[in-house]
């Protein structure tokens, strides 16, 4: 039986809230993320969620699934892999790291040293790795879904600005209603909920959606409306290194993904409007920083959606 890619992008979305209460939202920015083709930072204070969330989505959409827990002594061997001596060969043999996985959740990634954090940048962009002078490519699908806690606590090093530029959205989870948090502890007095996630994708089905999200039309009006809002946020004077060439791709392409879920084939005005903020915010540098991480990204929110209020809509035709 033929499955509509809106179908299977829902089903996605309801397997990962059967065990995510109260985060519809968060659930369905994570989703317009991996059908873009991008990665995701989860951001929020520690026991909200965030790495069920992720490891919910492993297991939904049936890939491989790898686990990096970041500290402050991970090494980039320790994620990307390395030489290993080869008694029988007589010579260094490559074995692959835990980034060698389709879907790979890195837990408390602002944990890592500066060091460590570099070995990410080369497998989100370009989906490989290099390691001993030779190039490894990723599986494909390759999505990267990390966590990291909004406060500073200790031995914690902030992402640069060239790594936050490759996530392709920024999904702050927030608080639990009262309901919804009375529900999530019933649920986990037994045992973790999340083991219940059966998949309802397997790679192929992952790569077959993602490819159909790249064929959801969009028109040269919204292209320009998105390329209009990303600009805009290089010559507002609260900001003092706007987005990326790199941030209007994923603004665009994440459109697409939403138009998807919403059952269109063709991109609108208001879902490059709905997804600016976690598309945009966290690649903003401000010229005025708030104190503290949390209060900075606050900030940066605030800054992007008066932004979005002040670029003109196209028309609907």
């Amino acid at each position: 039986m033929h499955t509509s890619p809106t179908d299977a992008a829902r089903a996605l979305v309801g397997a990962v809230e059967q065990v995510v209460r109260g985060r519809r939202g968060a659930v369905e920015l994570v989703a317009t993320a991996v059908l873009s083709g991008g990665h995701v930072l989860l951001e929020d204070v520690p026991g909200s969620g965030k790495t069920t969330l992720a490891k919910a989505f492993a297991l939904a959409s049936g890939a491989g699934f790898g686990r990096i827990q970041a500290t402050g002594d991970l090494l980039p061997a320790d994620i990307t892999g390395g030489g290993v001596w080869d008694a029988a060969s007589g010579g260094f043999r490559f074995v692959p790291g835990p980034v060698f996985a389709h879907v790979l959740l890195v837990d408390e990634l602002n944990r890592a040293s500066p060091r460590s954090q570099s070995a990410f940048l080369e497998a989100m962009e370009e989906g490989a790795v290099t390691a001993d002078g030779r190039r490894h490519p990723l599986p494909d699908p390759f999505v990267v879904l990390a966590t990291q806690n909004p406060v500073e606590q200790v031995g914690t090093h902030p992402l640069p600005e060239s790594q936050l530029d490759r996530f392709a959205v920024r999904v702050v989870l927030g608080p639990l209603g009262a309901r919804d948090e009375r529900q999530v502890v019933r649920d986990q007095l037994r045992a973790a909920t999340v083991g219940r996630v059966r998949p309802v994708l397997d790679v192929a089905g992952l790569r077959a959606l993602r490819a159909a999200v790249r064929e959801v039309h969009v028109a040269d009006a919204v292209v320009e409306h998105a390329v209009d809002v990303v600009r805009a946020t290089r010559t507002d004077p609260r900001v003092l290194l706007g987005a990326s060439a790199r941030a209007a791709i994923a603004l665009v392409r994440c459109a697409q993904a939403r138009a998807v879920l919403e059952g269109r084939e063709h991109v609108l005005p208001c879902d490059v409007q709905a997804l600016a903020v976690p598309v945009l915010a966290h690649r903003l540098v401000l010229a005025e920083p708030e104190h503290g991480a949390q209060g900075t990204a606050l900030a940066q929110q605030e800054v992007l959606a008066r932004i979005v209020q002040q670029v003109p809509v196209p028309v609907h035709r």
